[in-house]
């Protein structure tokens, strides 16, 4: 007995080998049979002159949208709207082009993310440009969030989606043990999504990944304050699927303001929003109309918990990345650092260290650590709002908060308590909000006094402690002596809880939402099926109903029965 357990182990050991083996092979020829996608590139460098007065998306004529190089205030181009019954057209063509689309082997459909794959590696440098141009941010911060995160999607993509996605059989029970019962993961048909500026490379293309792999077309609406280098993205994806004898119209990148937004979420069959509380509130009431069902990436208020034994040499760079990577625009941003009260002077002294060696300015004309902010005075005005109300209620300026008309300096303010405007509200900008605990119990409560729930962290050499204080935060995610690195671990779902939104993306549950889960049965035994006894049979029969211990007994109550 014991040596037949030990041979079907090593039998099922050689099994999983071959099958690991087999599955690298196939993915090795996929990968280098992949066709080469070439695309003619768009320009990055502009002639014309900085505009005289703040530039922004409807700056241009009716119907269309101003792009300007955020840093410099230089305008690039127009771009048309696509107005709503060009959208219905768009979204139609796609759907019916997702028909034969969602036919396709799994090998195809990876066979288009490793030519994705292979185009993004090549030509890096270029998207990275692409984006400090239109955003403003450093092609440091474009590496990081724009290329890293989407070369790792692809990778997870191709290697685990199949798996994923393959049909999944369920136990049975004993009342249904002749049955088969399967769930199939099948497309929804076209999914949608609005994404946000920050990331105006990475945030259209992630949605679109996945829902591609799982078998739907893709209608995606960039923001307006990202709109010149949509088409350049969107010929990218539509050469790949030409290459492979599919139809372009599969993908679309559209372009325009709120009503565009509007008329997209009741066309497609699911839809993925990335914005505020506030939009999303109203996508959500719009999507109510038709059902459809939504995702919602609300942003967050993330907070870092650093413990009094925490390793500082760790945690002084890696706040200084959580909260000015991208400016501090970040979904997932550090925006508060909540330092236990021994050790607050000193962190404090050290990040305003760091903080004042920051340089600043337009990234497409020079080397700085910080670019520019991407939606200029609008959000320059609000945050300047925040650290004016906090320092009213009693905070510190430790240094900067002196803005320009399209920067806003790297800016440190301590002594904030929860209850103070910019321990609540989203910043979304360069500014280091430093909080005081004393117990981790106090920390705990620091964090969940705020509405949003994306991510967060904890920082302590006693790990165990660590975890202590992470499983008490409500939220999404989050990292121990770590930030954010949950996002480059693709099997990990993204989302948060509260006004951050709801639903996942990324991870098995990301790629399965992309799908209609749907539960079916088979005959497990040829011949042996679901019978109904003569007893349940209708039309029931007199000598059914006496038969039955419930009207047994109905009728020696007096009561009547057929």
């Amino acid at each position: 007995m014991l040596y037949g357990i030990i041979l079907l182990a090593l039998l099922e050991w050689k099994l999983g080998c071959l099958r690991f083996l087999l599955k690298v092979i196939t993915h090795t020829v996929e990968r280098y049979s992949a066709p080469t996608i070439t695309v003619p590139l768009p320009r990055t460098k502009f002639d014309a002159a900085p505009s005289t007065v703040p530039l922004t998306p409807r700056s241009g004529p009716p119907g269309t949208i101003q792009c300007y190089d955020k840093g410099t205030n230089t305008p690039i181009g127009l771009v048309n709207v696509t107005s709503p019954d060009e959208l219905r057209a768009v979204v139609s063509r796609a759907r019916v082009a997702q028909k034969a689309w969602s036919k396709t082997s799994f090998s195809t459909r990876r066979k288009l993310l490793f030519s994705l794959l292979d185009y993004i590696l090549e030509h890096e440098d270029f998207i990275c440009e692409t984006a400090c141009v239109e955003c403003g941010k450093t092609m440091m911060d474009g590496f990081l969030g724009e290329m890293l995160t989407t070369l790792e999607k692809l990778r997870w993509t191709a290697a685990r989606g199949e798996e994923i996605l393959a049909e999944e059989v369920r136990d049975v029970g004993l009342v249904a043990i002749h049955k088969r019962p399967v769930v199939n993961y099948v497309p929804f048909g076209v999914i949608g999504a609005i994404v946000s500026w920050n990331y105006p490379f990475h945030n259209i293309y992630g949605p679109m990944i996945s829902a591609l792999f799982a078998g739907n077309a893709f209608v995606g609406k960039v923001s307006e304050y990202s709109s010149y280098y949509a088409s350049y993205y969107q010929s990218i994806v539509r050469e790949g699927l030409k290459q492979l004898g599919q139809s372009p119209d599969i993908v679309a990148f559209v372009t325009g303001f709120a009503e565009t937004g509007e008329a997209l979420v009741n066309l497609v069959d699911k839809l993925t929003f990335i914005g505020s509380p506030t939009v999303g509130k109203l996508v959500m009431r719009n999507a109510a109309a038709t059902l459809t069902p939504v995702l919602l990436e609300l942003g967050g208020k993330d907070p870092a918990v650093i413990c009094d034994d925490a390793d500082l040499e760790q945690v002084v760079p890696i706040i200084m990345r959580g909260t000015f990577q991208n400016c501090g625009q970040n979904c997932v941003g550090l925006e508060r650092v909540i330092v236990h009260e021994s050790i607050h002077d000193l962190v404090v002294k050290r990040l305003e260290t760091a903080v004042k060696a920051l340089t600043q300015g337009p990234a497409s004309q020079g080397l700085y650590d910080l670019g520019a902010m991407t939606m200029g005075e609008s959000s320059i005005q609000k945050i300047q709002r925040l650290i004016d109300e906090t320092v009213a209620a009693g905070a510190i300026l430790v240094c900067g908060g002196k803005p320009s008309s399209r920067f806003f300096p790297p800016t440190i303010i301590t002594n904030v308590t929860p209850t103070m405007p910019i321990a609540k509200e989203e910043v979304f900008g360069p500014v280091l909000v430093v909080m005081k605990f004393s117990t981790d119990e106090e920390a705990v409560e620091i964090v969940n006094a705020c509405e949003y729930g994306l991510g967060s962290c904890v920082f302590s050499k006693d790990v165990s402690r660590a975890k202590r204080i992470a499983a008490k935060l409500r939220t999404g995610m989050t990292n121990v002596n770590d930030f954010c690195i949950n996002y480059l671990c693709q099997s990990l779902p993204f989302g948060g809880v509260g006004i951050s939104g709801f639903d996942r993306f990324a991870g098995m549950e990301g790629l399965r939402g992309n799908c209609i889960v749907r539960a079916s049965t088979t005959d497990r035994i040829p011949g042996v099926k679901t019978t109904i006894p003569p007893i349940l049979q209708y039309p029931i029969t007199d000598a059914a109903f006496s038969s039955w211990g419930p009207y047994r007994k109905l009728s020696s109550d007096g009561c009547c029965i057929p």
